[in-house]
């Protein structure tokens, strides 16, 4: 096993349910060559998860679709629920590793654009739910979650008021997005969601020692640095877990003290 199980328990759910254990995983990267990791994530079925949820960038190449699909296979079987990030659309070109520790300005730079509409077709196909831009009800464990998601704000391509209002008619409710930009996360605050899942900062990717730990030099969008990885709370506002993800970009082979990690969250009552 070459990654990180990160583990964590969030106590949302009503007195007398029964646990729900969550994979969650993102930023896997993917390209044809990735033997590894490709054999990782075909483990990730030993966690005997009830749900998973992906936060996107799932690809890296253009012909990593059905490389994704054959590693998710066993997974596919279980209930999904998925949106993309930025390079679920665009191919990676390379460019300055160095820019990703400062803001880019709303400047981006693209590869060939990927197939991702077949992609989700495939997924959905299986029985993942696409939330890029929609909500949707499901039953695990007894409990009834309501979840909702948005595209990728890091593309500017999240539109919040398509699944906007306050849940009803569920135990829990859940918000999922790939980049954890503040407008999203204040928008699923002010509609009280309980819980919130995210990717993208791999982390920080770099990090530094301190105080015995480590600290992200980034999380490459308006999240705060300390919030990089892992579950954080904040009074009145949702749980957040962020995913610091499984891959780089296949032209920047760089993680500092960020390893690559896979979480298994478990919501309890």
């Amino acid at each position: 096993m070459t990654y990180t199980l990160r583990q964590a328990q969030i106590p949302i759910l009503p007195a007398g349910h029964q646990p729900i254990r969550i994979l969650h995983f993102s930023d896997l990267h993917l390209t044809p060559a990735r033997k590894i990791e490709i054999a990782d994530i075909k483990s990730f079925i030993d966690l005997q998860p009830d749900l998973v949820i992906s936060t996107g960038d799932f690809l890296a190449h253009v012909e990593a679709v059905p490389v994704v699909l054959d590693a998710l296979d066993n997974l596919l079987d279980l209930p999904g629920l998925f949106v993309f990030g930025s390079n679920d659309y665009f191919a990676p070109k390379i460019k300055n590793p160095l820019r990703y520790l400062v803001s880019d300005r709303g400047r981006r730079i693209h590869g060939v654009e990927l197939p991702h509409r077949d992609f989700a077709e495939s997924l959905m196909a299986r029985g993942w739910s696409n939330l890029n831009t929609s909500r949707t009800r499901l039953e695990i464990n007894g409990t009834i979650i309501e979840a909702r998601g948005t595209d990728d704000a890091h593309l500017d391509r999240d539109n919040y008021s398509l699944v906007a209002g306050t849940p009803s008619d569920s135990d829990i409710s859940l918000g999922v997005t790939h980049a954890p930009y503040m407008r999203v996360l204040n928008a699923m605050r002010d509609d009280k969601l309980d819980v919130v899942f995210a990717g993208h900062t791999h982390g920080g990717q770099v990090r530094l020692p301190w105080f015995g730990e480590s600290k992200a030099l980034t999380t490459n969008c308006d999240l705060p640095n300390w919030r990089a990885r892992g579950l954080t709370k904040i009074e009145n506002e949702p749980w957040l877990h962020v995913s610091a993800g499984m891959g780089t970009s296949p032209f920047t082979k760089i993680r500092v003290a960020s390893p690559p990690e896979v979480s298994l969250v478990t919501l309890t009552s």
